[in-house]
């Protein structure tokens, strides 16, 4: 059977079943056998019940999959914002954001990806066994790093070239548009699915909305003035949406084209 590529459970309680327990990839035996069944086991029961056995497969599965999410979005972001930052540097003649803006900026988007372990991870993920696969994480970072850097450079070309934006209103709306894709892309990649058809889990949508909820008004007050960001005026925020709506929307057509054709 391992021969054939499968994973070898066995389950065995007196001596003879020691060789097999130990050459077995999981070994599982019961409290209360003989101590070298016990000894050779990787797994030892305290009552003759597999179902604690299925919970355990279950919980491994969804805890590998919420932690794929961390990885997918956090190498994509870093991947696209790398591009973005570069491109920003050789078109503006200033800095698209001030040091203590990109701390802040990496502080609110890291705030829905530490409640993902709490997420619910979709039925057909947990059906089936799933592996660490570098070159696939590699393949997701560039598709969807550079998708965020695409709608980054036509944020960029609308601030600038639309509505004429100086160095403190460009950083506001470039924070603004970062910020907010940012935590709501966690909502699309979340999921193989479609958006609207998987439920986040509560901590994530939460933590989600509190971050649009933060960020939105920051510009305007008191605290934003302290990171350098002035208020935009009320003609910056329909386009900013629009770009906003556009790459959710993208980014939802990027993935169903990705697990279709690169999740390999």
């Amino acid at each position: 059977m391992r021969r054939a590529g499968h994973v070898v459970g066995y389950l065995g309680d007196g001596i003879n079943d020691a060789p097999a327990l130990h050459a077995a990839d999981v070994g599982l035996s019961v409290q209360g056998e003989v101590d070298v069944a016990k000894e050779a086991a990787d797994i030892v029961l305290l009552a003759p019940d597999l179902a604690v056995l299925l919970a355990g497969i279950r919980e491994g599965r969804r805890t590998f999959a919420n932690t794929l999410k961390y990885v997918f979005m956090a190498t994509s972001a870093n991947f696209g914002n790398m591009f973005s930052m570069a491109a920003a540097s050789l078109l503006l003649p200033f800095l698209p954001l001030l040091p203590k803006q990109i701390l802040l900026t990496n502080l609110l988007t890291d705030l829905p990806e530490m409640t993902i372990a709490t997420d619910r991870v979709d039925p057909d993920w947990i059906a089936q066994p799933h592996r660490w696969s570098l070159p696939f994480i590699q393949r997701f970072m560039v598709v969807f790093g550079l998708v965020s850097s695409v709608f980054d450079v036509i944020t960029f070309a609308v601030l600038l070239l639309l509505l004429h934006a100086d160095a403190a209103q460009f950083r506001s709306g470039w924070f603004l548009e970062s910020v907010i894709s940012a935590a709501s892309i966690v909502l699309v990649i979340r999921t193989h699915g479609p958006l609207l058809h998987s439920r986040p889990s509560r901590p994530l949508l939460g933590a989600t909305l509190a971050v649009v909820l933060l960020t939105l008004p920051l510009p305007w007050t008191p605290l934003g003035r302290l990171f350098g960001f002035v208020p935009l005026p009320l003609a910056f925020l329909p386009p900013l949406l629009l770009i906003l709506l556009s790459y959710v929307a993208s980014a939802e057509l990027a993935k169903r084209w990705f697990y279709r054709h690169l999740a390999v």
